[in-house]
């Protein structure tokens, strides 16, 4: 479309772009145009040519075309979809319903997605996980995340992953000193034992699953993060701690909903001075003192007291339920 513009020759293009940015007359809706020897600048109003003190301009008509919007989510579709990216897969969530349409712009919009599945239900059963539909692209639920320098080969029907407690696990892993021993009661595919296990040389990490193929993966991980310090259990973590009582100095309990029912299970690899990273998920009304007081009545039951170091939301969970850390450490 044709707009007013000023012409001027391409060495002092640049010079007078800035000059009418900052009068505020550039017209940044538009491209600006070229030809061999001038560059066509586009005005969003008239301009005084003596205001520029500039030699060899002239104000002018030129045909521009407008600026593509970036491709983006919001515009594609007016509005923003509920997902996660899990390495080069986009996991919608199941409150979503336009899928097809929602997929095709997670592909436009972000090159390194090759797969959209959506959520069919929550974590559920024994193992921990999760079904799901395809949507569109390759059709898998395989891929490698990438995460603080670590990577995770993950089968997301077969192990329970999710990308939204990154920032958590750095955070437990600032928390770690060298020397220590670490039992990891739910380890899953190993985002926690793998990060502090890489990180923290000298420490010992157990890390414990009931889920064979979470172990599975667990134990490729461990390999292709080249870490030797971590010891992958496959079993019930309420049998397996019998080998390790009273070895921790972290207690990671990473299971929300049931987590609760291994708190005599954590005791036994407790000793004075340990610290026990629990992970629930509460109401709103009762974010903490319950499950402080199901620690509590766990450690006392097993000799022990607690001193409470730290409370947190981790994230929301879903309307009035958070996802909550608490962390105590042991009192002889």
């Amino acid at each position: 479309m044709k707009r007013q513009c000023i012409r001027v020759n391409k060495k002092k293009g640049e010079q007078v772009r800035k000059v009418l940015m900052e009068m505020g007359v550039l017209d940044t809706s538009m491209r600006i145009g070229s030809d061999e020897q001038y560059i066509y600048i586009p005005l969003t109003s008239d301009v005084d040519l003596a205001e520029l003190s500039l030699e060899d301009i002239q104000v002018t008509e030129h045909e521009f075309k407008l600026h593509e919007k970036p491709a983006t989510l919001e515009n594609i579709l007016g509005r923003t979809p509920s997902y996660e990216i899990i390495g080069n897969i986009a996991l919608l969530e199941s409150d979503e319903t336009d899928l097809e349409r929602t997929a095709d712009a997670l592909l436009k919009v972000q090159p390194h997605i090759r797969t959209v599945l959506a959520a069919l239900s929550p974590v559920e059963g024994e193992f921990r996980t999760r079904r799901f539909t395809f949507v569109k692209g390759e059709n898998t639920t395989q891929t490698v995340h990438k995460e603080y320098g670590c990577k995770y080969v993950i089968d997301m029907e077969k192990a329970y992953f999710t990308p939204r407690l990154g920032t958590e696990r750095s955070r437990i892993l600032e928390q770690i000193k060298d020397g220590q021993t670490v039992v990891d009661m739910f380890a899953g595919v190993g985002p926690f034992s793998i990060l502090i296990g890489k990180n923290r040389t000298s420490c010992r990490v157990v890390a414990i699953d009931k889920n064979p193929e979470a172990v599975k993966f667990l134990r490729h991980n461990i390999e292709l993060n080249a870490v030797t310090n971590v010891e992958a259990v496959e079993g019930d973590a309420k049998e397996e701690v019998q080998r390790y009582i009273g070895v921790a100095d972290h207690i990671i309990m990473n299971l929300p909903h049931t987590a609760q029912e291994f708190l005599d299970t954590a005791m036994v690899v407790s000793k004075p001075g340990t610290v026990i990273h629990y992970y629930d998920i509460t109401p709103e009304s009762d974010l903490y003192s319950t499950s402080l007081a199901h620690i509590e009545s766990a450690a006392s039951k097993a000799g022990f007291a607690i001193e409470p170091i730290a409370t947190r939301i981790v994230r929301s969970y879903s309307p009035h339920q958070f996802n909550v850390c608490i962390e105590v450490r042991i009192t002889g």
